[in-house]
């Protein structure tokens, strides 16, 4: 079976005992920025009841009728609305943008604890955060980050602890029920990780009778356990192991508690990279996408962001291209598809 050949390497960052420290540096890190009031929940109280846009009905129609989830947005938009000018209005030190983001993902959303400037964000969803905010607010440090855990992206946006969330998050059919998204901005698919010796080939028979690991409320998980009803993954193969956050899994993998890990691929290729015992295993397997996720009401912020990518994925000197380069183009260099922004299309044009 074919597998990536990474060549970066993260320098203090290989073997059990150093992603058991960086799992507890996260943890500190995260009850700091997850200590904070929901600014966007009493922002949202002002809006009038029942207000919904036509924009957001059609939005609302097309989950329920959904087969290609990444194509249910709005059109691009420059116009400020009810959602930004809540955000534009927060008085002195609060007028920041507030997103959800992990930071515990190599290259997309973490602390690199070799990094001098210690506890500052970095990754492809961060460099995003900042265009964001530099677009909105004028300042792209305008910023509170909030390190959510995967099964809590989307309650943190119901319940307005978060105007957005920036976190390596799949648009489903099943998502678009509860939050908004933008167009997408990375293209993946779910793959194995395993180690190298394992005898797991990928996403086939060679995992039954081995224990994988997924993070709870992954469309990962989801799969797995949809495919195993239907007989497209041996019956023995055991699912039960959950994790809140991704990462856990290898740091599970690395422990010997699990056989296998299954996680999007462009994930997945970064663990790689931190653990040089283990590979990718197979093919992907799913064609995802990732996306900004907003509240459902919030169409002016969902045409924003869009706006936003569209500045985003053209900029070639601070831009899409660029932050591929910069973090991903070195664990992901073999996927052609993978190095190129997806091409929008909108639920309605204008």
């Amino acid at each position: 079976m074919r597998t990536r050949h990474l060549r970066a390497r993260l320098k203090g960052w290989g073997g059990v005992g150093a992603m058991a420290a960086a799992c507890a540096l996260a943890l500190v890190f995260a009850l700091a920025l997850t200590c904070t009031g929901s600014v966007a929940a009493r922002a949202g109280a002002h809006q009038p009841a029942g207000h919904r846009t036509a924009l957001t009905a059609d939005t609302a129609r097309a989950a329920d009728d959904c087969e290609a989830p990444e194509k249910q947005t709005l059109p691009p938009s420059r116009a400020d609305g009810p959602a930004i000018t809540a955000i534009k209005n927060r008085p002195g030190e609060k007028r920041k943008l507030v997103v959800g983001v992990d930071q515990n993902s190599y290259r997309w959303g973490y602390r690199d604890p070799n990094n001098g400037e210690s506890g500052r964000l970095e990754g492809f969803d961060i460099d995003l955060v900042h265009r964001i905010a530099e677009d909105i607010l004028g300042d792209p440090d305008a910023v509170q980050f909030k390190a959510i855990p995967t099964d809590q992206r989307i309650p943190a946006i119901q319940d307005g602890r978060v105007d957005l969330v920036v976190r390596t998050m799949t648009i489903n059919c099943s998502r678009l029920k509860d939050v908004a998204f933008s167009a997408p901005y990375f293209r993946t698919g779910q793959q194995v990780l395993a180690p190298k010796s394992s005898p797991v080939e990928g996403y086939d028979e060679t995992l039954a009778h081995r224990k994988v690991c997924t993070a709870k409320g992954s469309t990962a998980h989801a799969k797995l356990e949809e495919d195993r009803r239907n007989g497209d993954l041996p019956a023995s193969t055991d699912i039960s192991t959950t994790v809140p956050n991704q990462l856990d899994c290898l740091v599970r993998l690395q422990l010997g508690e699990v056989d296998a890990v299954v996680n999007d691929g462009a994930l997945a290729a970064s663990q790689a990279a931190q653990d040089p015992t283990v590979e990718l295993k197979g093919e992907a397997f799913t064609t995802e996408y990732y996306g900004v996720a907003m509240k459902k009401d919030a169409d002016d912020l969902v045409r924003r962001v869009n706006q936003i990518l569209v500045d985003f994925r053209q900029d070639t000197a601070t831009g899409w291209p660029a932050s591929y380069t910069r973090w991903l183009s070195a664990t992901m260099d073999d996927d052609p598809s993978a190095s190129r922004p997806p091409a929008p299309e909108y639920l309605r044009r204008d």
